[in-house]
């Protein structure tokens, strides 16, 4: 089979929005357990680069075994009723489908659909518009959102990790600390420790394509994967390489999703939004309780023109288990996905497409079977652990 790198593309459009805004151009290891567990630490599934570790947080067992619980503790919420794993459910590779948007205390919405935690380890960037650097930063955010977990502030989870037995044992255990000397570092720590070890491959693709197994994958996955690299274009944002397929590019696309519906509003809602200068705290809460807010995307974050409407690029790894689809949930199927990206953008053939559409988005022309060849390709990329 034909194994060459394939060249990443960054598709990105500035439109003439910097005068009316007054701003300026911007631009094989062993496999996690059957319920969605955490693999052992260094082993790589088949298909995946090695994890990367920040020098300032080992891995140990006993530290990961502290995220894990730290993870599964609904006691960090106002209500007592929601933790990590109420949108990142181990049982349904941890998201929360099928909701669209996920729900918080007193079942709450926000305007996002949980995101995989799935190889979230190899993302730069956390949440759809990327506006965490890394899983610790990331740890720190829904504890505190009002439409998530909904604490006016991390004091309550700080009291209990210092006063529970257990967890001033393993506390003391991994960080060597207890009492005040506990903070929130040392909690995020524990738990982004839990969550690099939650990575997965060795789908029918990677046997196929990196193991070199030749019935792994059905004749029709295989005509999906073509159609995947060649007309479908799929693989200029869910990049595959020659050793490793992450099936990102940890960019940021405008695809014609959510802001299609805003675009008249665009102008004025960019300008009143650099104009507020919102922090980093007041755009998290903001991008989840206002949803004109969230269709602005990335920009939200960056402030730079081409990013208005910009998401950041999933993995397609299991992707055929964590419907419903992108940032808002709006897509059920991945039959509607590959269809808006054979409409070039747009979810019904005929509707506008926004002026911010990423270049790289044009109208595909497939045929039906041509889309159903690329869904059979994209449910070849669920890993064994996850297939039931």
């Amino acid at each position: 089979m034909d194994a060459q790198r394939h060249t990443r593309i960054r598709v990105g459009t500035l439109l003439c929005l910097a005068a009316f805004l007054g701003v300026p151009d911007g631009s094989g290891g062993l496999q996690a357990a059957a319920s969605g567990g955490a693999a052992e630490i260094g082993a790589v599934p088949l298909g995946l680069p090695p994890v990367e570790y920040p020098a300032d947080n080992p891995q140990t067992p006993a530290k990961i075994a502290l995220g894990e619980k730290l993870f599964m503790d609904a006691r960090f919420s106002s209500t007592g009723e929601v933790s990590c794993s109420t949108c990142h459910d181990p049982k349904k590779v941890f998201t929360d489908s099928p909701l669209k948007v996920s729900e918080g205390i007193f079942k709450l919405t926000g305007t996002r659909n949980a995101p995989t935690v799935v190889n979230a380890a190899y993302m730069q960037t956390q949440f759809w518009d990327g506006r965490s650097p890394s899983l610790e930063d990331q740890a720190l955010h829904p504890p505190v959102n009002p439409v998530e977990m909904g604490l006016k502030d991390h004091q309550p989870i700080l009291d209990i990790v210092r006063t529970d037995p257990e967890y001033v044992q393993q506390f003391k255990e991994v960080f060597g600390k207890s009492g005040e000397a506990v903070t929130m570092t040392e909690v995020t720590q524990a738990i982004a420790a839990f969550e690099r070890t939650i990575i997965s491959g060795n789908s029918p693709f990677d046997r196929w394509f990196f193991g070199g197994e030749a019935d792994a994958m059905t004749p029709q996955q295989i005509q999906g994967y073509h159609l995947f690299v060649n007309e479908g274009r799929c693989v200029s944002c869910h990049v595959i390489e020659q050793t490793q397929a992450l099936f990102t590019d940890n960019r940021f696309h405008n695809i014609g999703v959510g802001i299609n519906a805003i675009q008249d509003q665009i102008p004025k809602l960019a300008r009143e939004f650099l104009k507020a200068e919102a922090t980093a705290s007041e755009v998290d809460k903001k991008v989840l309780t206002d949803k004109r807010t969230s269709e602005l995307g990335r920009f939200a974050i960056s402030r730079k023109l081409d990013d208005i409407g910009s998401f950041k690029t999933p993995t397609l790894r299991n992707v055929a288990k964590t419907a419903p689809y992108m940032h808002d949930g709006s897509l059920a199927t991945l039959r509607e996905v590959m269809e808006h990206y054979n409409n070039g953008g747009v979810t019904e053939p005929g509707d506008p497409v926004n002026d911010f559409l990423s270049s790289g988005i044009r109208p595909l022309n497939l045929n039906d079977e041509e889309i159903d060849a690329l869904v059979a390709f994209m449910e070849a990329l669920t890993s064994p652990e996850y297939a039931q």
